[in-house]
């Protein structure tokens, strides 16, 4: 029998970023990105998990906005253009490399990735939700759900309405994607609020995850710490962070992706080739971005002069031994809880996704190292997923969870503060107008539509992306006109419905534009 458990979480997410009325916009390659970087090297690590018949188990959230593009046609197009057109960029590096040996070795490395990931792609023919959904049947993907939007959940608790629309839409799409209902939810930014509890048994859901401190000042205080669930008294489970192996992967000084052996994320070829080389695959008003091809490694923190090569040979090397490494922690870690605890720990260890493959290449390496050293080298504990869990522990300390988040200070600051507040008394003033559009009764096909697009713009407008982006001061002008655009046509489209004077053609392009969630049902904004 194992000591404990290790959960490994990935919270999959981006805002939903989709522009069908500009021919070019950056933040679509965001999902782009994600795609090639993330998404598709977790397929396929868990496709070779499958091969070797090794029974992984994991979590991982995939929010209902990413879930959308994920299966839109028109971004599943957007992405095929992308990678056509970084396929065709790797065919000309080679060329233009072919007297450099090492650049032409990353070279040839970079054209493998990208076939791989043209490989992959079109074998689940464009649609990776049929690939994720294949790992959850199989019982080795627990995939969780968020809110509607990723909306931050406590900013809203005057509003119950507000947050019981976004937990009810999540549940429906999710439904509608995957073929059952969620059991579980990742909190958008792990943000709790006392009563909401109370909302997810009623929606459906078993579980979710919050911030170590949600655990530990939950009333009465948990015996077993955030290394135990516990349970609230609607009866849904309450798992906690563990902070001691989110350091070891997160932390910027001591975190394992900062090794110099690593590949260097800020140093891009969209940057340094020769502008007239790289003009056709940047910005096309000539503005530079990232390609995705990048040839050195971390090397030293002290300036772009010092970076060296990369050589993704001893990158991997070096993640099976950062893997070891991480293992072996866990196993002390679990060794020491169950002496004092007296029962098997669960270490819970919650990463953003994209950490792994976008932000860190060598993630998905370190991850498919790590799972596989953890079934074969180690009998100290058991991986497992929340659902699996669970299943297995279903007696638990029952408890009221403490208000949290997983953001600066562990509350909500970082998404209400001098630099995103003034969004608030807008946002507020159109969930008060979505609950009295509510009520209504449509009188035709067009009204009930209307009110439809109502509710998606609100929601979009609601989603903590962009509270996050303006305190991030990272493409600050987007995060606004993205808030401002949502709202303003909230309330055109209000005014029109209470006004009687309905542009029917304005209505079908934004309902073009903002096409998320096509069974959504407006009265999921009546009162409860």
């Amino acid at each position: 029998m194992a000591l404990g458990y290790l959960a490994l979480v990935l919270h999959a997410h981006l805002p939903f970023v989709r522009h069908p009325e500009s021919d070019y916009v950056l933040e679509e390659e965001w999902l782009f990105e994600a795609i090639t970087e993330t998404y598709i090297p977790l397929i396929r690590m868990f496709e070779g998990l499958e091969a070797d018949g090794i029974d992984f188990k994991l979590t991982m959230s995939l929010t209902p906005p990413l879930v959308a593009m994920l299966q839109d046609p028109y971004l599943q197009d957007k992405y095929d253009q992308h990678l056509a057109l970084t396929q065709e960029l790797i065919q000309k590096e080679i060329s233009r490399n072919h007297d450099h040996g090492h650049l032409l070795y990353l070279s040839r490395h970079y054209e493998d990735y990208f076939q791989q990931a043209y490989d992959t792609w079109n074998a689940y023919d464009r649609n990776l939700i049929t690939a994720f959904k294949h790992f959850q049947d199989q019982g080795n993907l627990d995939i969780l759900t968020c809110g509607a939007t990723h909306g931050y959940l406590p900013l809203m608790q005057m509003y119950p309405q507000a947050v019981w629309a976004q937990l009810k839409v999540a549940v429906d799409s999710y439904s509608e994607a995957f073929g059952q209902p969620p059991k579980g939810i990742w909190l958008a930014e792990c943000a709790f609020f006392p009563g909401l509890e109370r909302m997810l048994a009623d929606v459906g859901l078993r579980y979710f995850i919050t911030d170590a401190h949600g655990v530990l000042y939950a009333k009465p205080r948990p015996r077993y710490g955030p290394y135990a669930p516990i349970f609230s008294h609607s009866g849904v489970a309450v798992f906690g962070r563990d902070y001691e192996s989110s350091q070891q992967v997160w932390s910027s000084e001591v975190g394992y992706p900062g090794d110099p052996v690593y590949r260097e994320f800020y140093k891009d070829l969209g940057y340094e080739a020769d502008y007239e080389y790289i003009k056709p695959y940047i910005i096309p008003n000539g503005t530079r971005k990232n390609t995705g091809i990048k040839y050195h490694r971390i090397t030293t923190r002290t300036g772009p002069d010092a970076k060296e090569l990369y050589d993704p040979y001893w990158a991997m090397e070096k993640a099976a031994e950062h893997a070891e490494n991480f293992m072996h922690n866990r196993i002390r870690q679990i060794n020491y809880l169950h002496n004092i605890m007296g029962r098997e720990p669960i270490v819970l260890s919650p990463y953003d996704a994209e950490l792994f493959g976008h932000w860190w290449y060598e993630g998905p390496w370190f991850l498919n190292f790590l799972i596989r050293k953890a079934y074969y080298d180690q009998h100290t504990f058991q991986m497992t997923n929340l659902a699996e869990y669970l299943n297995l522990n279903p007696t638990q300390q029952v408890c009221s969870p403490a208000q949290s988040s997983w953001g600066s200070r562990g509350f909500h600051e970082y998404w209400l503060n001098d630099t995103n507040a003034w969004i608030y008394p807008h946002l507020h003033k159109a969930t008060e107008r979505m609950i009295e559009l509510s009520k209504r009764e449509p009188q035709d096909e067009w009204e009930w539509r209307a009110l439809n697009q109502c509710a998606r713009e609100l929601l979009l407008a609601q989603s903590s992306d962009w509270a996050f982006i303006m305190r991030t001061a990272t493409m600050v002008p987007y995060a606004i006109r993205r808030t401002r655009s949502h709202l303003l046509r909230f309330n055109r489209l209000h005014d029109a419905l209470n006004g009687g004077k309905l542009d029917r053609e304005w209505l079908e392009k934004v309902e073009y534009l903002d096409n998320v969630f096509p069974e959504l049902n407006y009265r999921v904004y009546r009162p409860l």
